[in-house]
């Protein structure tokens, strides 16, 4: 067996224990599981009488009508029964009361000793007090692989063809604006328990992974890089969509002199995000943020300067598209647009999956992350952008969201006393699991300079943002004849 993978020392991230390393379920075919789309029905209309007299219009008749029975079969039996991706990590196989506490009679009777629990079974206990992490719920999950399984349940299939389907494809203006203000109007007391003073809900960048860089040295990391690949001069005009609470307007307008714009669907945002612009002493005519939805943004003016941090996600795999295109079309020819964006990895495992249904369900409603890196880059180039440049920044983000959980945990009484245990329960929950998983891949942050794809466009004036090309010389090197 090849070595296993070793466990990192970087001050500047949650490190894995070796046992957090381990892989998990990635058995999922594409081919196979088309095969039976296509070959259980033919086989039903084949030798069910009467169906077996029809023609081809039987046929996809048939096929429409089995293709939830045979998803949910066959998802049901590979999550279940899949093989791990390798085996390369060994793990303890200690019983689940080493890492679990069961109170509630029922679950403790079905899952006990060498019995994983169902991930999703578990957490749904756990947000109802009947079950307790034995110890610091980062700790705990580090080691989730001993305890708990990632297959799907009952309850996952009823959510996933019931609400995560239909919210993902339809992204109505009603839904996303009950959607977004529900979750982002909670109270900006809330967000500020883990945010902290910068209010940024987005990835921050380690400058230095050697030490441990406070969560408002990360955020003013990111808040740096982005205007710098944005090459912001003074009088540019920035367009921040999904601005959130408008820290990047203000410190775009601030620091940089750009006549900035946010735009948020929630309305505690809006009002923050101005009295935030006006408490830098930027004036409103500089700077303001908008509460718009994204599809009534002002065409009347362009911007040379447009970025979306994060906020793409909301708008749905089948609107994504027009997304790009409405940004297009508000750019200047010579623009330049930054999108940071989150999407899964092509080669998934069930626990990325459950991961994504969870946060849609608990934290994001609506919210689609699953499109991988050559999906956003593929759509953007149908619309006529061009990739400049592509920074993965998924350990930023684990780092950032290690940074929000210790606060959540600092500020756990007053999260309580106002909101109460459960909710205190199920962020403590989704910060842990999510600095894990965009750790280890699961889910990354892709962070991509586009402009537009024109002969006319200067090419060389990006150039700066190559910094990954831009290696200091360590020692002379000799020519090859």
């Amino acid at each position: 067996m090849a070595n296993p993978p070793k466990p990192t020392s970087f001050p500047g991230i949650a490190n894995a224990p070796l046992v957090g390393l381990a892989e998990g379920n990635g058995a999922f075919n594409n081919y196979h599981y088309a095969a039976l789309v296509v070959v259980v029905p033919y086989f039903v209309k084949s030798f069910l009488p009467l169906v077996n007299r029809g023609g081809f219009r039987t046929y996809v008749f048939t096929v429409m009508l089995l293709f939830i029975p045979v998803t949910v079969g066959y998802w049901a039996a590979i999550s279940n029964f899949g093989g791990r991706v390798n085996q390369k990590v060994v793990l303890p196989g200690k019983d689940i009361e080493q890492y679990i506490t069961i109170k509630d009679a029922e679950l403790k009777a079905k899952y006990h000793g060498k019995e994983k629990i169902p991930m999703q079974v578990f957490h749904d206990a756990y947000f109802d007090g009947k079950i307790d992490f034995n110890g610091d719920v980062l700790e705990i999950l580090e080691q989730r692989h001993d305890w708990a399984k990632f297959n799907f349940t009952p309850e996952l299939f009823k959510f996933f063809f019931t609400k995560f389907l239909p919210d993902v494809i339809m992204h109505t203006r009603t839904q996303d604006e009950t959607q977004v203000r529900e979750h982002y109007d909670r109270g900006d007391d809330f967000y500020e328990w883990f945010l902290g003073p910068r209010m940024i809900y987005t990835s921050g960048v380690i400058r230095d992974p050697s030490q441990h860089e406070t969560l408002e040295q990360l955020q003013d990391n990111k808040l740096e890089v982005i205007c710098n690949k944005l090459d912001l001069q003074p009088g540019d005009r920035l367009l921040d969509i999904g601005c959130g609470w408008g820290t990047l307007v203000a410190y775009a307008a601030k620091n940089f002199g750009a006549d900035a714009t946010g735009v948020t669907l929630a309305k505690n945002q809006t009002a923050f995000g101005n009295n935030r612009i006006r408490d830098n002493g930027v004036s409103a005519e500089q700077a303001r943020i908008l509460c718009c939805d994204y599809r009534d943004i002002p065409t009347d003016r362009k911007f040379n300067k447009i970025v979306s941090l994060e906020m793409g996600e909301h708008v749905g795999f089948l609107r994504y598209p027009k997304f790009l295109q409405q940004i297009y079309n508000l750019l200047d020819d010579d623009g330049i647009f930054v999108m940071q964006i989150s999407g899964f990895r092509v080669q998934w495992q069930f626990e990325d999956l459950i991961w994504g249904m969870f946060m849609n369900k608990y934290v994001f409603p609506g919210a689609d992350a699953c499109r991988n890196l050559g999906w956003h880059i593929n759509c953007a180039e149908g619309v006529g952008f061009e990739v400049n440049n592509v920074d993965v920044l998924g350990v930023h983000y684990s780092a950032t969201l290690w940074r929000w959980y210790i606060n959540w945990l600092k500020n756990k009484e007053l999260v309580v006393a106002k909101y109460g245990e459960r909710w205190f329960r199920t962020w403590a929950f989704f910060l842990a699991w999510s600095t894990i998983v965009s750790r280890q891949g699961s889910c990354s942050i892709f962070q991509i300079i586009f402009h537009k794809n024109l002969n006319a466009y200067q090419r060389i004036d990006l150039h700066a943002n190559h910094v990954s090309i831009k290696y200091p010389r360590t020692k002379d090197l000799v020519s090859i004849n």
